[in-house]
């Protein structure tokens, strides 16, 4: 059986042992949410080991394939002006659908009223806490850590590939025997690392199962409720921008089947879904655009791991929406520009987030601050920001992998999705 058939069964069946055995349930004094718990962060662990040593070979190898500093510009140009203009389409859907359905209103009502503001729990406040648009300067600050090995230990991804794109470029200053060697070392490491990752992702369907059945676990169904209009306004953006965006992206700009590459793209997706991260996704995902959808590491290296870092569709989506509904429960009335505000802040901080579970609050803490209002908003999302920071993890995903192929596609390859 295919991988994400595997992983999909494995979705499915999560869902009704999480909510059979609740958080609560025993057996012989252990509860089945402990076992989840561990099953579920061995697999993430597992995904995460790979990232900084798969991160650093992939890119190194990806430039020295480029070459000179005019094809690497050009690559970084396209990459970039990609990662800005998806994002940007994704705010915009997002702020189109929030003002259309005003779920921060309930019975003419702001929702603060209706339903309380719930409790800011400490870890979240401690996160937020302090954090302003100048913050976004940190960012630029972080791509050049004083420590190439604290960067690496403490996941910080910007310093980790401004590193590997510098020594990447002064790679290819090498010549002879030297530049030989250098490049058969680094292809040979990125080789090792693709063969770990597809030994890791024969245990992705129990990875899956516990991640997920860990989450319904706690959750339940009964948060949706309250926040219905909320819940169900972020997905219906994800899903356009999903399903619509990247689809007339695939088939107008790059030119290719989009079927395929969803089909391609189906068990990164999953796993994505279920992992929330898009870093530990990162492995499968290059495996997926490069073994399936037909990119060459000479363009997935580049695109993909800067993507996973910089390229946040999915979560400057949801840091739009967030924001735009407790200014609403909050009974603001945001004007244009206010608005405006909210959707620039939204594309630069959706750079910086990191590709973790649940980064997107410390963003959105940014905007509220940029445009005024108090961080205990926030409570108001926490019941249903888990599942959708699955749903938005995906998004992210994929819009990397139409990254690869569109940029692959103008940098004239030939056997992309072929079929």
């Amino acid at each position: 059986m295919q991988l994400h058939w595997q992983i999909l069964i494995a979705l499915v069946l999560a869902i009704f042992a999480g909510l059979l055995s609740g958080a609560d349930a025993a057996i012989f004094g252990i509860r089945f949410y402990s076992v989840y718990e561990f099953f579920g962060t061995l697999f993430l662990n597992a995904l995460k080991m790979l990232i900084v040593p798969l991160i650093i070979s992939s890119i190194i190898v990806g430039i020295m394939g480029i070459g000179s500093g005019e094809d690497l510009g050009r690559l970084g140009s396209k990459t970039l002006s990609y990662y800005a203009i998806t994002s940007f389409l994704a705010i915009m859907t997002g702020l189109i659908l929030v003002n259309l359905t005003v779920p921060g209103i309930s019975d003419g009502q702001p929702l603060k009223d209706v339903i309380g503001l719930a409790d800011v729990p400490q870890a979240v406040t401690d996160k937020v806490e302090g954090k302003g648009a100048g913050d976004v300067v940190a960012v630029f600050l972080r791509m050049v850590p004083p420590n190439i090995v604290t960067a690496a230990a403490q996941g910080q991804m910007l310093g980790l590939i401004f590193f590997s794109l510098l020594f990447g470029f002064f790679a290819t200053k090498l010549t002879g025997a030297k530049a030989e060697q250098m490049q058969n070392f680094w292809i040979a490491v990125l080789d090792v690392m693709m063969s770990m990752t597809n030994w890791v992702m024969k245990f992705a369907p129990i990875g899956v199962f516990a991640l997920v059945a860990k989450v319904v676990a706690v959750s339940g169904v009964g948060v949706f409720s309250s926040l219905a209009i909320f819940f169900f306004t972020v997905v219906a953006a994800l899903a356009v921008h999903f399903l619509g965006t990247m689809y007339l992206i695939l088939r107008y700009v790059a030119k290719v089947n989009p079927i395929l590459h969803y089909k391609a793209m189906s068990a990164a997706l999953l796993t994505a879904f279920s992992t929330s991260s898009s870093s530990a996704t990162l492995p499968l995902t290059m495996e997926c655009v490069e073994e399936k959808a037909g990119v060459s590491n000479r363009v997935t290296s580049f695109t993909l791991p800067l993507g996973a870092t910089v390229n946040m569709d999915g979560t400057a989506l949801y840091e739009c929406v967030g924001a735009m509904f407790i200014a609403q429960a909050y009974g603001l009335d945001l004007t244009l520009t206010t608005q405006f505000t909210i959707v620039l802040v939204a594309l630069v901080t959706s750079i910086g987030v990191a590709g973790i579970p649940s980064a997107s609050l410390v963003a959105i803490s940014i905007i509220l601050g940029a445009i005024g209002l108090p961080l205990e908003g926030i409570g108001l999302i926490l019941a249903v920001d888990r599942v959708l920071d699955m749903c938005r993890t995906a998004v992210n995903v994929f819009s990397d992998s139409v990254a690869a192929v569109v940029i692959g596609k103008l940098e004239g390859e030939k056997n992309i999705l072929q079929g």
